[in-house]
Protein backbone atom coordinates (compact mmCIF):
# COMPACT_ATOMS: atom_id res chain seq x y z
CA UNK A 1 0.00 0.00 0.00
CA UNK A 2 2.65 2.37 0.94
CA UNK A 3 4.40 1.98 -2.18
CA UNK A 4 1.42 2.27 -4.26
CA UNK A 5 0.14 5.70 -2.30
CA UNK A 6 3.66 7.19 -3.18
CA UNK A 7 3.06 5.92 -6.72
CA UNK A 8 -0.36 8.21 -7.19
CA UNK A 9 1.06 10.89 -4.99
CA UNK A 10 4.27 10.97 -7.35
CA UNK A 11 1.69 10.92 -10.07
CA UNK A 12 -0.42 13.67 -8.66
CA UNK A 13 2.51 16.15 -8.26
CA UNK A 14 4.49 14.92 -11.68
CA UNK A 15 0.55 16.32 -13.36
CA UNK A 16 -0.57 18.67 -11.12
CA UNK A 17 -4.01 17.83 -11.44
CA UNK A 18 -6.36 19.04 -8.75
CA UNK A 19 -6.86 16.54 -6.01
CA UNK A 20 -9.99 15.19 -4.76
CA UNK A 21 -9.93 12.58 -2.12
CA UNK A 22 -13.26 10.93 -2.98
CA UNK A 23 -13.15 7.59 -4.65
CA UNK A 24 -14.49 6.77 -7.82
CA UNK A 25 -14.38 10.88 -8.81
CA UNK A 26 -11.87 10.73 -11.43
CA UNK A 27 -9.00 12.56 -9.16
CA UNK A 28 -5.09 11.98 -9.17
CA UNK A 29 -5.06 10.78 -5.45
CA UNK A 30 -7.24 7.24 -5.07
CA UNK A 31 -6.63 5.05 -1.92
CA UNK A 32 -9.01 2.40 -1.42
CA UNK A 33 -9.30 0.85 2.04
CA UNK A 34 -9.59 3.25 4.55
CA UNK A 35 -12.91 4.71 6.21
CA UNK A 36 -12.34 7.09 8.99
CA UNK A 37 -8.33 6.75 9.94
CA UNK A 38 -6.11 7.47 7.45
CA UNK A 39 -2.57 6.93 7.17
CA UNK A 40 -1.24 10.47 6.15
CA UNK A 41 -1.79 13.86 7.51
CA UNK A 42 -4.36 15.72 5.11
CA UNK A 43 -5.31 15.24 1.48
CA UNK A 44 -4.56 18.98 0.68
CA UNK A 45 -1.74 17.92 -1.79
CA UNK A 46 0.76 20.87 -2.52
CA UNK A 47 0.07 20.96 -6.04
CA UNK A 48 -1.88 23.37 -8.57
CA UNK A 49 -2.42 25.20 -11.76
CA UNK A 50 -1.36 28.27 -9.99
CA UNK A 51 2.11 26.41 -8.87
CA UNK A 52 5.04 26.69 -10.46
CA UNK A 53 9.44 26.64 -9.44
CA UNK A 54 11.89 27.99 -11.38
CA UNK A 55 15.74 28.30 -10.43
CA UNK A 56 18.53 31.44 -9.97
CA UNK A 57 22.14 30.68 -10.15
CA UNK A 58 25.03 33.26 -9.04
CA UNK A 59 28.37 34.12 -10.60
CA UNK A 60 30.05 31.70 -12.17
CA UNK A 61 33.43 34.09 -13.89
CA UNK A 62 35.69 36.51 -11.83
CA UNK A 63 38.41 33.70 -11.48
CA UNK A 64 35.90 30.71 -12.24
CA UNK A 65 37.03 27.29 -10.68
CA UNK A 66 36.74 24.62 -13.20
CA UNK A 67 34.30 22.14 -13.23
CA UNK A 68 31.48 23.72 -10.53
CA UNK A 69 29.46 25.35 -13.37
CA UNK A 70 29.15 21.80 -15.24
CA UNK A 71 28.20 20.11 -12.11
CA UNK A 72 25.73 23.05 -11.35
CA UNK A 73 23.93 22.27 -14.39
CA UNK A 74 23.41 18.50 -14.10
CA UNK A 75 21.55 19.16 -10.62
CA UNK A 76 19.92 22.04 -11.83
CA UNK A 77 18.77 19.46 -14.42
CA UNK A 78 17.67 16.64 -11.56
CA UNK A 79 15.82 19.31 -9.73
CA UNK A 80 13.69 19.94 -12.95
CA UNK A 81 12.46 24.08 -12.19
CA UNK A 82 10.64 25.12 -15.19
CA UNK A 83 12.92 27.59 -16.34
CA UNK A 84 16.59 28.74 -14.89
CA UNK A 85 17.88 32.49 -14.74
CA UNK A 86 20.89 34.16 -13.08
CA UNK A 87 22.37 37.47 -12.00
CA UNK A 88 25.27 37.95 -14.66
CA UNK A 89 29.18 37.49 -15.08
CA UNK A 90 28.98 34.42 -17.27
CA UNK A 91 31.71 34.71 -18.72
CA UNK A 92 35.11 35.95 -17.64
CA UNK A 93 35.60 38.92 -20.89
CA UNK A 94 38.72 40.00 -22.42
CA UNK A 95 39.78 42.77 -24.94
CA UNK A 96 40.13 39.89 -28.17
CA UNK A 97 36.90 39.54 -30.05
CA UNK A 98 37.37 35.87 -30.71
CA UNK A 99 38.60 35.13 -26.98
CA UNK A 100 34.94 36.89 -25.91
CA UNK A 101 33.28 34.63 -28.43
CA UNK A 102 35.19 31.57 -27.94
CA UNK A 103 34.24 31.97 -24.40
CA UNK A 104 30.02 32.91 -25.08
CA UNK A 105 30.33 29.29 -27.13
CA UNK A 106 31.60 27.10 -24.00
CA UNK A 107 28.77 29.35 -21.47
CA UNK A 108 25.96 28.72 -24.08
CA UNK A 109 27.30 24.75 -24.69
CA UNK A 110 27.08 24.15 -20.81
CA UNK A 111 24.22 26.39 -20.54
CA UNK A 112 22.80 24.26 -23.28
CA UNK A 113 22.95 20.75 -21.46
CA UNK A 114 20.28 21.90 -18.88
CA UNK A 115 16.92 20.39 -19.31
CA UNK A 116 14.73 23.71 -18.79
CA UNK A 117 15.94 27.00 -20.93
CA UNK A 118 18.16 29.27 -19.12
CA UNK A 119 17.94 33.11 -19.28
CA UNK A 120 20.75 35.68 -19.56
CA UNK A 121 21.61 38.56 -17.52
CA UNK A 122 24.22 41.01 -18.05
CA UNK A 123 27.06 41.11 -15.85
CA UNK A 124 30.07 43.49 -15.58
CA UNK A 125 32.27 40.81 -17.01
CA UNK A 126 29.98 40.26 -20.25
CA UNK A 127 29.01 43.57 -20.77
CA UNK A 128 31.59 46.27 -19.66
CA UNK A 129 33.07 48.25 -22.62
CA UNK A 130 32.52 48.66 -26.43
CA UNK A 131 33.67 44.96 -27.69
CA UNK A 132 31.68 43.43 -25.13
CA UNK A 133 28.42 44.88 -25.59
CA UNK A 134 28.86 44.65 -29.17
CA UNK A 135 29.03 40.78 -29.01
CA UNK A 136 26.85 40.76 -26.41
CA UNK A 137 23.83 42.43 -28.53
CA UNK A 138 24.79 40.26 -31.82
CA UNK A 139 24.48 37.25 -29.74
CA UNK A 140 21.66 37.77 -26.67
CA UNK A 141 19.57 40.64 -28.62
CA UNK A 142 20.05 43.52 -25.96
CA UNK A 143 20.94 43.77 -22.91
CA UNK A 144 17.64 44.89 -20.54
CA UNK A 145 14.24 42.34 -21.53
CA UNK A 146 11.54 41.41 -19.86
CA UNK A 147 9.10 38.18 -20.26
CA UNK A 148 5.57 36.71 -18.02
CA UNK A 149 5.37 34.13 -17.06
CA UNK A 150 1.96 32.17 -15.57
CA UNK A 151 0.90 35.96 -14.73
CA UNK A 152 4.00 36.67 -13.18
CA UNK A 153 6.27 39.40 -14.46
CA UNK A 154 10.09 38.87 -14.42
CA UNK A 155 12.50 41.81 -15.02
CA UNK A 156 16.02 41.74 -16.76
CA UNK A 157 18.25 44.58 -16.02
CA UNK A 158 21.33 45.61 -17.05
CA UNK A 159 23.48 47.88 -14.55
CA UNK A 160 26.17 48.14 -17.31
CA UNK A 161 23.74 50.56 -19.39
CA UNK A 162 26.01 53.99 -19.60
CA UNK A 163 25.65 56.45 -22.38
CA UNK A 164 27.65 55.23 -25.35
CA UNK A 165 29.89 58.73 -24.36
CA UNK A 166 30.35 56.74 -20.92
CA UNK A 167 30.87 53.63 -21.80
CA UNK A 168 34.16 55.18 -23.91
CA UNK A 169 35.32 56.88 -21.12
CA UNK A 170 35.18 53.41 -18.87
CA UNK A 171 36.53 51.19 -21.43
CA UNK A 172 39.76 53.55 -21.63
CA UNK A 173 40.25 53.69 -17.95
CA UNK A 174 39.42 50.39 -17.54
CA UNK A 175 42.06 49.11 -20.50
CA UNK A 176 45.02 51.82 -17.94
CA UNK A 177 43.85 49.66 -15.19
CA UNK A 178 44.62 46.27 -16.81
CA UNK A 179 47.75 48.07 -17.21
CA UNK A 180 48.69 48.88 -14.06
CA UNK A 181 47.58 45.93 -12.74
CA UNK A 182 49.89 43.91 -15.02
CA UNK A 183 52.38 45.70 -13.10
CA UNK A 184 51.37 46.14 -9.98
CA UNK A 185 48.80 43.66 -8.89
CA UNK A 186 45.17 43.79 -8.29
CA UNK A 187 45.99 46.96 -5.30
CA UNK A 188 47.30 49.20 -8.22
CA UNK A 189 44.31 48.32 -10.09
CA UNK A 190 41.94 49.11 -7.50
CA UNK A 191 43.58 52.88 -6.86
CA UNK A 192 43.04 53.52 -10.45
CA UNK A 193 40.37 56.04 -11.81
CA UNK A 194 38.53 53.41 -12.82
CA UNK A 195 38.76 51.34 -9.72
CA UNK A 196 37.36 54.08 -7.94
CA UNK A 197 34.37 54.79 -10.14
CA UNK A 198 31.19 54.65 -8.34
CA UNK A 199 29.86 52.51 -11.59
CA UNK A 200 32.00 49.54 -10.64
CA UNK A 201 30.39 48.44 -7.61
CA UNK A 202 26.62 49.77 -8.68
CA UNK A 203 26.64 49.81 -11.61
CA UNK A 204 24.30 52.64 -13.88
CA UNK A 205 21.04 52.40 -15.41
CA UNK A 206 20.13 55.24 -17.99
CA UNK A 207 16.83 56.87 -18.24
CA UNK A 208 16.01 55.01 -21.30
CA UNK A 209 16.00 51.50 -19.58
CA UNK A 210 14.37 53.19 -16.37
CA UNK A 211 11.35 54.34 -18.78
CA UNK A 212 10.80 50.78 -20.49
CA UNK A 213 10.66 48.96 -16.77
CA UNK A 214 8.03 51.54 -15.63
CA UNK A 215 6.30 50.96 -19.12
CA UNK A 216 6.64 47.17 -18.86
CA UNK A 217 5.46 47.87 -14.98
CA UNK A 218 2.10 49.81 -15.62
CA UNK A 219 1.07 47.94 -18.89
CA UNK A 220 1.05 44.65 -16.36
CA UNK A 221 -0.82 45.73 -13.34
CA UNK A 222 -2.16 42.67 -13.28
CA UNK A 223 0.46 40.06 -12.19
CA UNK A 224 0.96 38.14 -9.38
CA UNK A 225 4.54 38.78 -8.45
CA UNK A 226 7.01 40.67 -9.87
CA UNK A 227 10.49 39.54 -9.95
CA UNK A 228 13.96 41.64 -10.90
CA UNK A 229 17.37 40.59 -11.61
CA UNK A 230 20.15 42.35 -12.16
CA UNK A 231 23.94 42.02 -11.58
CA UNK A 232 25.16 44.90 -9.38
CA UNK A 233 23.26 46.86 -6.58
CA UNK A 234 22.13 50.51 -8.21
CA UNK A 235 19.74 51.65 -5.06
CA UNK A 236 23.71 52.37 -3.68
CA UNK A 237 24.06 55.33 -5.72
CA UNK A 238 22.90 58.24 -3.98
CA UNK A 239 23.29 60.18 -7.47
CA UNK A 240 21.22 57.50 -8.91
CA UNK A 241 17.66 58.55 -9.61
CA UNK A 242 17.12 55.76 -12.44
CA UNK A 243 16.57 52.81 -10.30
CA UNK A 244 14.41 54.77 -6.98
CA UNK A 245 11.82 55.77 -10.30
CA UNK A 246 11.29 51.58 -10.80
CA UNK A 247 10.95 51.10 -7.31
CA UNK A 248 8.39 53.63 -7.14
CA UNK A 249 6.41 51.98 -9.89
CA UNK A 250 6.43 48.76 -8.37
CA UNK A 251 5.07 50.57 -5.03
CA UNK A 252 1.81 49.02 -4.90
CA UNK A 253 2.59 44.98 -5.66
CA UNK A 254 4.90 42.06 -3.79
CA UNK A 255 8.24 42.32 -6.03
CA UNK A 256 11.78 40.48 -5.24
CA UNK A 257 15.41 41.64 -6.22
CA UNK A 258 18.23 39.06 -6.91
CA UNK A 259 20.97 40.42 -8.01
CA UNK A 260 25.16 39.50 -7.72
CA UNK A 261 28.77 40.75 -7.92
CA UNK A 262 30.05 40.96 -4.90
CA UNK A 263 30.29 36.94 -4.45
CA UNK A 264 28.95 36.55 -1.26
CA UNK A 265 25.47 36.15 0.32
CA UNK A 266 23.71 39.14 1.92
CA UNK A 267 19.68 39.30 2.20
CA UNK A 268 18.08 42.69 3.02
CA UNK A 269 14.65 44.02 2.94
CA UNK A 270 14.04 47.44 1.31
CA UNK A 271 10.84 48.68 0.88
CA UNK A 272 9.48 45.77 2.44
CA UNK A 273 10.66 43.24 -0.47
CA UNK A 274 13.12 40.99 -0.31
CA UNK A 275 16.65 42.32 -1.96
CA UNK A 276 18.51 39.29 -2.44
CA UNK A 277 22.30 39.11 -3.00
CA UNK A 278 23.61 35.40 -4.43
CA UNK A 279 27.04 34.20 -3.59
CA UNK A 280 28.72 32.05 -6.13
CA UNK A 281 28.17 29.34 -8.84
CA UNK A 282 31.77 28.99 -9.91
CA UNK A 283 32.72 32.07 -9.22
CA UNK A 284 35.81 33.45 -7.55
CA UNK A 285 35.64 33.50 -3.59
CA UNK A 286 36.61 36.42 -1.51
CA UNK A 287 38.06 35.47 1.73
CA UNK A 288 36.18 38.69 3.05
CA UNK A 289 32.79 40.29 3.09
CA UNK A 290 30.80 37.63 4.29
CA UNK A 291 29.89 33.88 3.18
CA UNK A 292 30.91 32.76 0.14
CA UNK A 293 29.66 29.58 -1.57
CA UNK A 294 28.14 27.76 -4.49
CA UNK A 295 24.47 27.45 -4.50
CA UNK A 296 21.61 27.31 -6.43
CA UNK A 297 18.44 29.10 -5.44
CA UNK A 298 14.86 27.31 -6.28
CA UNK A 299 11.97 30.02 -6.15
CA UNK A 300 8.31 28.68 -5.51
CA UNK A 301 5.44 31.03 -6.36
CA UNK A 302 1.52 30.60 -6.34
CA UNK A 303 -1.19 32.12 -5.19
CA UNK A 304 -0.30 32.29 -1.46
CA UNK A 305 3.41 33.77 -2.42
CA UNK A 306 6.76 33.11 -3.22
CA UNK A 307 9.22 30.34 -1.24
CA UNK A 308 12.81 30.94 -1.52
CA UNK A 309 14.97 27.99 -0.76
CA UNK A 310 18.85 28.25 -1.15
CA UNK A 311 20.55 24.82 -1.58
CA UNK A 312 24.76 24.25 -1.34
CA UNK A 313 26.02 22.44 -4.34
CA UNK A 314 28.00 20.05 -2.12
CA UNK A 315 24.40 18.57 -0.23
CA UNK A 316 22.55 18.05 -3.86
CA UNK A 317 23.24 14.36 -4.67
CA UNK A 318 22.25 12.24 -7.35
CA UNK A 319 19.82 8.69 -6.93
CA UNK A 320 22.86 7.15 -6.12
CA UNK A 321 24.16 9.55 -3.24
CA UNK A 322 26.80 10.84 -5.72
CA UNK A 323 27.50 14.58 -6.65
CA UNK A 324 26.88 14.73 -10.38
CA UNK A 325 30.26 14.23 -12.87
CA UNK A 326 32.60 13.51 -9.91
CA UNK A 327 31.30 16.71 -8.50
CA UNK A 328 32.67 15.15 -4.54
CA UNK A 329 36.17 15.88 -6.30
CA UNK A 330 35.47 19.92 -6.07
CA UNK A 331 35.57 22.65 -3.61
CA UNK A 332 32.06 24.12 -3.23
CA UNK A 333 33.50 26.66 -0.41
CA UNK A 334 36.56 27.99 -0.28
CA UNK A 335 36.98 28.67 3.34
CA UNK A 336 35.89 25.29 4.43
CA UNK A 337 38.49 23.63 1.73
CA UNK A 338 41.39 25.30 3.04
CA UNK A 339 40.50 25.07 6.81
CA UNK A 340 39.89 21.56 6.86
CA UNK A 341 42.47 18.96 7.88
Amino acid sequence: MRNTLAAIVFIALATGCQVDSQPGGGSAFHAPGFDDAVAWTSDGFDAGADKFMFAVHSDLTGGERDGIYEVAIAQLSLLRPEFIINVGDLIDGDTDEAVVNEQWDWFDERAGRARAPVFYVAGNHDRTGILAQSIWDRRQGRGYYHFRYKDVLFLVLDTEDNTPERVAEIDAMRQEALELMAVGGMEAAAQSDYGRLPERQAGNITAAQAQYMIDVINANADVRWTFLFMHKTPWLREDQTTFPAIEAALADRPYTVFHGHFHTYAYQQRNGNDYIRLATTGGGQPASGGRSMDHVTLVTVDNNGVDIANLLMEGILDKTGQIPLDGAELCFESARCENSP
